[in-house]
């Protein structure tokens, strides 16, 4: 994916991480379909390329991560996007984080929150304000409740009350809050260290946390002891515990 001519993002690989950086800043990195299409692309060639071991989703605004959906464009939509995206990168089977360094508004909450970790910037802010102007955040909703209590939830969607990164901290939103100047270091350090991880087992790992989120104890429990076993017959893992006994790092070849 790396020197793809996008016309909304910058994407580059470096030492099996990705990284993936909203490029409107004219617009506040407004979520066009033409950016959504762009990030489905994108996306789809991180999960693709066998170079590629984590995936960071950035920004280039140096004050705003995304305002959300484009309400310019808005009425004549493609509404099936951001599930398309949203589940790509659930389902991409490899560690996503999210930078977020300036405001996650709206449609963009979703995109943060469907990654596996957020680091955020101390000045960066989050909100879901949909219903000042007569919509709702429908599809953000449904990620939102998986990653919060129902009561806050509810409080984010029906106020629309923009809450600073702590406060999202606090609520589960974001895994970890940095200073501005700390951010790019503070992401680049947590993926580099997901790069170093087995890929196999990762994505076996991401695979069965996806399909046991909604299940009951006992059926999830069955299903991640198959999921064990499937895991325990890799070349990775089997290269694990070597490296261990052996006291040397381990060399993963990803099967």
């Amino acid at each position: 994916m790396a020197g793809v001519p996008y016309a909304t993002l910058r994407c580059d690989v470096a030492d099996g991480i990705a990284t993936i950086a909203l490029d409107r800043p004219d617009t506040r990195n407004a979520l066009s379909d033409a950016v959504l299409v762009e990030l489905l692309s994108a996306f789809a060639d991180a999960r693709d390329d066998d170079r590629v071991r984590c995936v960071v989703l950035a920004s280039t605004h140096p004050t705003v991560f995304s305002s959300g959906g484009d309400l310019a464009r808005f009425a004549d939509a493609d509404l099936t996007l951001f599930a398309r995206l949203f589940t790509l990168i659930g389902e991409l089977g490899k560690p996503v984080i999210c930078a977020a360094g300036g405001h996650v508004l709206a449609g963009a909450l979703g995109l943060a929150l469907v990654c596996d970790l957020v680091v955020a910037s101390e000045r960066a802010t989050f909100a879901t304000p949909e219903l000042a102007v007569g919509l709702f955040p429908f599809m953000v909703s449904a990620l939102l409740v998986r990653n919060v209590g129902r009561k806050a939830c509810a409080q984010l969607l029906l106020l629309g009350e923009r809450i600073d990164a702590h406060e999202a901290h606090r609520l589960g939103i974001v895994n970890r809050v940095v200073a501005a100047e700390a951010l790019d270091e503070a992401v680049a350090s947590w993926a580099r260290r997901l790069a170093d991880r087995p890929p196999q087992i990762v994505k076996l790992g991401k695979d069965a946390l996806a399909s046991t989120q909604d299940m009951a104890l006992g059926d999830a429990l069955e299903l991640l002891s198959e999921q064990l076993a499937v895991a325990l017959r890799t070349a990775d893992a089997r290269e694990g515990v070597a490296a261990f006994l052996e006291r040397r790092e381990p060399r993963w070849s990803g099967r």
